[in-house]
C-alpha cells in the first residue's frame, strides 16, 4: 500500500521570479488544491535558472517531504533546466518520447509552422516517469515516483498548470488516487486592537496543549494591517469530529480574546459592522480629512452597503471643514484642525447634513510631514456619534508610514463603531 502523503513542498523555478516585476502566484493555487486532498504545504522556495542550485534544493525537499511540486523551467530553451536538475538529483536518466515529439510537431503544424529542433527537449522523459498531457501548451508535465516520494513537474504559466494539477487531483488521478482519507479542516478568528504578541500571550496557553493530541491542532498567528488572525488547522479523516473539535477550540480562543475577536467566519471588519448596522436598522455617514474617503471606500466595498451607508464628506482643507461641515473657524484657530473639538464638530456637522444614525469623523496628520512635538506624524482624532448616546472622541498616535496611518485610522474608526453598537445593544433593557 502506498504511504500516505502528509507533507508537500513547492519549488518555483525562474530567474524572473527573483526580480521585482514577476511574482510566484502558482504556489497559492497549489496550496489550496493540495489542502483539499489533506496534503499540507510545509515549505516553498523560488530559485533562479541555475541547474546545480535547483538540483540541491530539490534533493533536500524530496528527503524531507512526501511530495515536491516543481513549477516552471520545462520550456525548450537553454535556461529551462528543471528536467535536468531533477534527474541529476534522483540519479536517473532521460530518453526522448517520440509520441510527445510528434504531438509537439503537430501543434506547430496546425499553426502553419515547422517545429524547431530544440523543442525535442520537451519530449525528454525521465526513467519511470509518467508524462502529463498539457492541452494548453507544448510542455508536458511529469509525474515521478522516487520510492514512497512523489515529484510533480509542471509548466509555469497558470493557464497550463492549473488544469493539469486539477486533473492529477481528481479521485482517479495519479495524485488523487494516492491521497489518504484524511483532509485538512480549518477555522479562523480575526482580532483587532491587539498586537501580535498580546494575542499570543492570551491564546498560547490554550493552543499549546492541543499540540499533543492524537490529531493535533496546528495554530498560526498572523499579523496583517489593522488586525491579527488566528488560523486553526486539523488533519483528520473524521469530518464531523474535526468540525466539533475545531468549533470547541475556536470557542475557547474567542472567550480568551473577548471583544477583540470580531470575526470567526472570515468576514472582514467592514462587513461585520455593516451587518450590525443593517440588523439594527441604522445608517452610517462619515466626515473624513486625513483619510480622504478611505473609510467610506472600505465600507462601500461590501455588497449591499447601500442599505445602510448614507454618504460622506471629504473635507481636507480647513476652509471646507467650515463650509461643508459647519465647523467653527474659531475652534480650528484655537485648537487646530487636528483636535478633539474639531473632530467632534465634524461628526456633528455630517450628522446635521445626512441625518445618519451613526456618524464618524476623522482628522489627523498622516505624514510624512506636518507633525510637531505636540502633534507628531500619526496623530489622528476620531469622533463617533451614535444617536441617543454620548459622543465618543479619542486621540490616537499610529505608527508607520502614510498609508499605514491612514489604514489604521479607518480600522480603528470602524472598530469603534462596532464597539459602540455592541455596547448600545447591551445597555438596552
Amino acid at each position: 500500500m502506498t504511504a500516505e502523503l502528509r507533507s508537500a513542498e513547492v519549488i518555483a523555478v525562474g530567474s524572473e521570479l527573483l526580480g521585482s516585476t514577476r511574482l510566484d502566484t502558482n504556489s497559492l493555487f497549489i496550496s489550496r488544491t493540495l489542502a483539499a486532498l489533506g496534503i499540507p504545504l510545509k515549505a516553498k522556495a523560488v530559485v533562479g535558472d541555475d541547474r546545480a542550485l535547483l538540483r540541491d534544493l530539490f534533493a533536500l525537499a524530496i528527503t524531507r517531504s512526501d511530495l515536491v511540486v516543481v513549477t516552471g523551467g520545462l520550456g525548450p530553451t537553454d535556461d529551462d533546466l528543471t528536467r535536468e536538475a531533477v534527474t541529476d538529483a534522483l540519479g536517473i536518466s532521460m530518453s526522448e518520447d517520440e509520441a510527445i515529439t510528434a504531438g509537439i510537431r503537430n501543434r506547430f503544424a496546425r499553426r502553419g509552422m515547422v517545429m524547431p529542433a530544440l523543442n525535442r527537449k520537451q519530449a525528454m522523459v525521465p526513467e519511470g516517469a509518467t508524462a502529463l498531457n498539457n492541452p494548453n501548451g507544448s510542455a508536458p508535465g511529469l509525474f515521478i515516483t522516487a520510492g514512497e516520494k512523489i515529484a510533480i513537474l509542471l509548466p509555469g504559466p497558470p493557464r497550463e498548470l492549473q488544469p493539469m494539477l486539477n486533473a492529477l487531483c481528481q479521485p482517479d488521478g495519479l495524485l488523487g488516487a494516492r491521497a489518504g482519507l484524511a483532509r485538512l479542516h480549518s477555522v479562523s478568528i480575526f482580532t483587532t486592537g491587539l498586537s501580535e504578541s498580546h494575542v499570543e500571550e492570551l491564546t498560547q496557553p490554550l493552543y499549546a496543549r492541543w499540540r499533543g493530541a492524537p490529531e493535533p491542532i496546528e495554530t498560526t498567528v498572523l499579523a496583517t494591517p489593522g488586525q491579527v488572525e488566528l488560523h486553526l488547522t486539523l488533519r483528520s479523516a473524521d469530518a464531523v469530529g474535526a468540525t466539533a473539535t475545531l468549533d470547541d477550540a475556536r470557542g475557547e480562543l474567542v472567550k480568551a480574546l473577548g471583544l477583540f475577536a470580531f470575526s470567526t467566519d472570515g468576514r472582514q471588519l467592514p462587513h461585520v459592522v455593516g451587518e450590525l448596522l443593517q440588523a439594527r436598522g441604522l445608517t452610517l455617514a462619515a466626515a473624513e480629512s486625513c483619510t480622504g474617503g478611505l473609510l467610506m471606500a472600505r465600507m462601500t466595498d461590501v455588497a449591499g452597503s447601500s442599505g445602510y451607508v448614507r454618504g460622506g464628506v471629504v473635507a481636507y482643507s480647513d476652509e471646507l471643514k467650515v463650509q461643508l461641515l459647519g465647523v467653527d473657524q474659531a475652534a480650528i484657530e484655537t485648537h487646530g484642525a487636528v483636535s478633539e473639538p474639531t473632530a467632534a464638530a465634524m461628526a456633528d456637522g455630517v450628522h446635521d447634513r445626512t441625518q445618519a444614525d451613526v456618524c464618524v469623523a476623522i482628522t489627523g496628520i498622516a505624514g510624512p510631514s506636518g507633525g510637531t512635538d505636540a502633534k507628531p506624524v500619526g496623530t489622528v482624532v476620531i469622533a463617533t456619534r451614535v444617536t441617543g448616546h454620548p459622543l465618543s472622541v479619542r486621540t490616537h498616535v499610529f505608527p508607520g508610514g502614510r498609508d499605514m496611518v491612514r489604514f489604521q485610522a479607518t480600522q480603528t474608526a470602524i472598530e469603534g463603531v462596532r464597539r459602540l453598537l455592541l455596547a448600545a445593544s447591551a445597555a438596552r433593557p
